[in-house]
């Protein structure tokens, strides 16, 4: 009868981490080459865990694999427990006060790399050198991809809609800014107000993106005209044509450094603040590494109630809500 016991909780770890694998990749196909088993293999397993359970997990359409709500209550209970069976030395050498191996994958867009990861990662690469980490610069859609398939341990970001399967972690926030020329008439002012602005031609990120949404939004709520004279991408590629004077644009103070040769005005009247927090699998297991950053980006991470962020201001006060908080802005999503 042991030995029956101890076979059948071998066979339930092989028939979760098939099925963690298939809800992860949405593919039979892919999970198998994961777990280095043939098709046949995973789909049995998968097969064999239902008939256990007495529910149906997947939905099935063709070659994709959809998971029925059974489905996803049991990734958020499984996806824990078999993540940590597969990370045990870790957690133990953690255990033991060591973070000293294993890798660590973060996704992220180009900006959120340029500006705020850079102080962590280097803390955290003189910190722990001996664990491998990984930037993976993708954009929102690439990057949710990513973490849903658990390729990456989480992603850094900027969020306005948050799907069910994820969690959005704020942490920072940084403020809506005009920047201009350091010859340009509205650089010598402490205050400019959005007529001021809409004579002036606009500089902005390409129209799909959220920054110009937003803009569009806010002049059109005071019924103020505006021009925009230049798309371009990319917040260094913005502030060197501003600095040309070819424009003036908006940007958010996190691409903002002392060394610009701008002028940089508050706009905190009109356009909201903008948070930049961790995206997270709900209910996924964090490594020892993984655990180690984000307590390096932010002491009280875990100690926080799940949906409450710090809310660190990167430059002046809080936005005093004129826009509705479904555009707290996100030009790569998760970027």
């Amino acid at each position: 009868m042991a030995e029956s016991n101890s076979a059948s909780k071998h066979n339930r770890l092989r028939q979760l981490r098939a099925f963690c694998q298939a809800a992860q990749t949405g593919s039979i196909s892919k999970a198998a080459e994961r777990l280095f088993l043939s098709q046949p293999s995973v789909s049995l397993l998968i097969k064999s865990l239902e008939e256990d359970l007495g529910v149906l997990l997947f939905e099935r359409r063709g070659p994709k694999i959809h998971l029925t709500p059974a489905g996803s209550a049991l990734l958020e209970t499984a996806s824990p427990l078999v993540d940590g069976m597969d990370h045990l030395p870790e957690l133990f050498a953690a255990k033991m006060g060591e973070v000293n191996s294993g890798a660590l994958d973060i996704a992220a867009g180009e900006s959120t790399i340029l500006y705020l990861l850079p102080e962590f990662v280097k803390r955290f690469a003189d910190k722990y050198p001996q664990v491998s980490l990984h930037l993976h610069n993708v954009t929102g859609r690439d990057g949710m991809a990513l973490l849903r398939a658990g390729e990456v341990d989480f992603a850094v970001g900027s969020m306005i809609e948050v799907p069910a399967d994820v969690t959005y972690r704020p942490i920072f926030s940084y403020d809506p800014m005009l920047i201009t020329a350091l010859d340009h008439p509205l650089a010598g002012k402490d205050r400019v107000t959005l007529h001021d602005i809409h004579s002036c031609g606009l500089i902005l990120p390409p129209r799909h993106l959220s920054t110009w949404h937003i803009v569009d939004l806010v002049f059109q709520q005071h019924g103020l005209p505006y021009e925009v004279v230049l798309e371009a991408g990319g917040w260094e590629v913005i502030k060197k044509f501003v600095e040309l004077g070819l424009g003036v644009s908006i940007v958010t103070s996190i691409c903002l450094k002392k060394d610009d040769k701008l002028a940089a005005i508050a706009l905190n009247d009109y356009f909201p603040q903008r948070s930049y927090g961790v995206v997270m699998r709900r209910g996924q297991f964090m490594s020892p590494q993984a655990r180690a950053f984000l307590e390096l980006m932010d002491p009280e991470f875990f100690r926080r109630p799940e949906h409450a962020g710090s809310g660190k201001t990167g430059h002046g006060s809080h936005f005093s809500g004129r826009v509705s908080a479904d555009f707290t802005g996100h030009d790569e999503s998760i970027a």
